[in-house]
């Protein structure tokens, strides 16, 4: 009786504790920044004490698609886990990829992330994240797949349109506030795909070899930026290897740089299917396992998730002795710690999603980042006049963009096509459509023809231009396998589905032509001399025939800047420029040859001119900048630098203009890009409006990546600052000095 009596005691004593522990909630903000305090902390390690070995290994794997399981026994919740960096996808069901067919899972699809970081507005980023971490919310999500900050390295790389472009500096600086933004609904976000994840052929084995000062100083700095300045609670591991170890257990990568260098104190989870080996995944960081390569429940006896590389597998080894049991620990107290943050955490927002400030915000993100790139006798806009008639002409003038792409498809309660758009927008102009071309549905790693008449099409498309005063062709890529897709990158730099052809044939007949590409990608434009308009309008989301039809009736004047260069032809990229073991390697290993000289940083070192420049995009107003100084002429380690000056709208139209700051080196020890982006500043200006606006630089970023030394180092000497509005379009050059 007596023993039954204390063993009782220590049950009631198990359920008081862990009653207290659960129901532990945040009282105000000032407790809310302090989630992980020693507090929390112990009190993690206290529910870890009442925790049996097979739950702790049940913690760090899968249950489902998007789910890990929770310990029902002692109320902790389970996480669900969503893909969506510009929404959130629809439901799919428990065990396979099939949607589930809900009814109340269609959101508000935003913006692909290209077009988010081609408005070089961290504001208005934030903003974006705090409206899809509210639609996230509102759909019970507890991570939320994404940001992808992944370099633009290559532009036939399928799933470049999820990222921010090629520029380490500008996607850090986008990165942070969504994130922040996404967190603040009690929602994580997993930065993606961790990391030289930069193409999808053969993603999911190719060893990349890349030296140490290229991957700190271009393939690591967003991914820094989003968890010691964006305090990311979860990062997503890629398919790929580095060094011959696969990056999502890579102990370099996660244990030393990751958990070491940068103090990450969240959860790091697979991509779907990317661990490989259970001591690998045990002892280099791994927290979380997800889609390893099973169908979930089978005939089997056990439970097929059972069989992850850290489910049975880890259990036994932890029984045998053979791996401490501290190493389960440190990955449980890591998924308590996430669940305090987000499921477990008493003060969450409720969220919301479909309503009509995220329908604005994804229309401002989407007519901002909208970029401007060729406008011959003032094309654009076009004015809504009774006597004219425009010809809409391309498949992707109606075609949906929020379906295909692999894991960013959205099931959107509506989008907007660039023709509805138009046809709303107009109200005197006569808008006439013919397709012109086709593509096939979208599907999943294989490419599926359309089954409509090409020549037919094209008899159409010319007839209707010979009808028009105005053509503007609605062109580009979709999101089928190998054009902007996950899981295969895009076959030739060209314009796909026999558009090329179809665009010469109309000029013949109506040579006033503007084109609209739809697009994550940069492409090749053997057409451009002959066409009078330009615009690169990327997957604009459900606002997309909205925000499209603002900026060509002149609604909206456009801001958006490249965030990635557009080069003449495919070799004038470094990332083909050396050949096939650069891109895309030869089946088993690639070496990213180019090292530091990406994108723009490339084309100016070598100067070879590229079609359009990173930075660039034109307004229909017109801005100088003048009076541009720095501070002071001379500057030491750890101090700041200020640039400033004075941008003067001087056209007759409002608008926004982007001040871009690089900075380079002369006469460095080692070899450096002619110049990097250092600072941008947007500045709003009415017509005939001038402003003096600061972009300031910390020193010691100016430093570069000493291999010898493992370690950052700021060189002394002469360095100059070029400011201007593009890349290769500067404004005043200045000299100074670092003692």
């Amino acid at each position: 009786m007596n023993t039954f009596i204390i063993q009782r005691h220590k049950v009631i004593h198990s359920i008081i504790t862990l009653c207290f522990l659960l129901s532990y909630s945040l009282t105000n903000a000032q407790q809310s920044s302090n989630i992980h305090s020693k507090n929390t902390e112990v009190k993690i390690d206290s529910i870890i004490s009442l925790l049996t070995l097979e739950e702790k290994v049940s913690l760090v794997h899968a249950q489902s698609k998007f789910s890990t399981p929770g310990i029902p026994r002692l109320g902790i919740p389970e996480i669900w886990m969503s893909d969506g960096p510009h929404g959130v996808r629809g439901e799919i069901n428990w065990d396979n990829w099939g949607y589930a067919d809900w009814t109340n899972d269609s959101i508000t699809a935003f913006p692909a992330l290209t077009c988010l970081a081609a408005t070089f507005n961290p504001s208005l980023s934030n903003d974006y994240g705090i409206s899809v971490g509210e639609e996230a919310r509102y759909r019970k999500k507890d991570i939320l797949l994404g940001p992808g900050v992944n370099i633009y390295r290559t532009p036939l790389n399928g799933r470049n349109f999820e990222y921010m472009g090629e520029d380490p500096f500008l996607a850090s600086k986008m990165v942070v506030p969504y994130i922040k933004g996404v967190q603040q609904n009690g929602v994580s976000a997993c930065v993606k795909h961790y990391v030289l994840n930069n193409q999808e052929e053969w993603r999911d084995h190719i060893n990349v070899k890349v030296s140490e000062r290229a991957l700190h100083e271009i393939y690591l700095p967003a991914f820094k930026a989003a968890i010691m300045e964006g305090g990311a609670w979860s990062l997503m591991g890629s398919y790929n290897k580095h060094n011959g170890q696969y990056c999502s257990h890579h102990d370099k990568l996660i244990n030393k740089i990751l958990k070491g260098d940068w103090g990450f104190d969240g959860v790091v989870i697979t991509d779907w299917g990317s661990a490989h080996d259970t001591k690998e995944a045990i002892l280099n960081g791994l927290d979380i396992e997800m889609g390893t390569g099973t169908d979930g429940l089978t005939t089997n006896q056990k439970n097929a998730y059972d069989n992850y590389y850290l489910a049975y597998p880890f259990l036994q080894l932890l029984k045998s002795g053979e791996i401490d049991e501290k190493y389960v620990d440190d990955k449980v107290r890591r998924i308590l710690r996430l669940m305090y943050r987000t499921t477990m955490s008493s003060n969450r927002p409720m969220g919301r999603m479909n309503n009509v400030e995220h329908h604005e915000v994804a229309r401002k993100v989407a007519s901002e980042g909208i970029v401007l790139l060729k406008n011959e006798n003032n094309f654009f806009p076009i004015k809504d006049d009774k006597n004219l008639t425009i010809a809409v002409i391309g498949e992707n003038a109606t075609r949906s963009m929020t379906i295909g792409g692999g894991s960013s498809e959205l099931k959107a309660q509506f989008e907007i096509s660039p023709l509805e758009g138009l046809k709303k927008i107009y109200k005197n102009a006569t808008i006439i459509h013919a397709m012109g071309y086709a593509s096939g549905p979208s599907a999943y790693a294989k490419v599926l023809p359309s089954t409509l008449d090409a020549e037919k099409l094209k008899t159409e498309a010319i007839a209707t231009a010979q009808k028009a005063d105005i053509v503007l062709f609605v062109g580009g890529l979709n999101k089928n396998h190998h054009q902007d897709c996950e899981g295969g990158d895009r076959l030739k730099f060209g314009l796909p589905f026999g558009q090329e052809d179809l665009i010469d044939e109309l000029l013949k007949v109506n040579k006033n032509m503007g084109v609209i590409l739809v697009s994550g990608n940069a492409v090749e434009m053997p057409w451009l001399e002959q066409v009078n308009g330009l615009m690169q309008s990327w997957y604009l989301g459900s606002m997309a025939g909205q925000a499209i039809a603002d900026v060509v009736i002149g609604n909206v004047n456009p801001s958006g800047k490249l965030p990635f260069s557009f080069p003449k032809k495919l070799k004038d990229n470094a990332a083909h420029f050396y050949g096939d073991i650069s891109y895309p390697g030869d089946s088993i290993n690639q070496e990213y040859k180019e090292g530091i000289l990406v994108g723009y940083r490339w084309h100016d070192t070598k100067k070879i001119k590229p079609l359009f420049p990173f930075g660039f995009g034109l307004s229909y107003s017109s801005f100088d900048l003048t009076d541009i100084t720095t501070d002071k002429k001379s500057y030491t380690p750890k101090s700041q630098i200020k640039v400033t000056c004075t941008v003067s709208n001087t056209g007759t139209k409002d608008g926004a203009e982007v001040v871009q700051v690089y900075v380079g080196k002369s006469k460095s020890k080692v070899q450096r890009a002619f110049k990097e982006l250092k600072g941008f500043n947007k500045v709003n200006l009415n017509a005939g409006e001038q402003k003096t606006i600061e972009v300031l630089i910390n020193t010691d970023d100016l430093s570069f990546y000493n291999e010898s030394t493992a370690n950052w180092q700021l060189e002394t000497g002469n360095y100059y600052i070029y400011v201007g509005n593009a890349s290769d379009h500067i404004t005043k050059k200045i000299k100074f000095t670092i003692n």
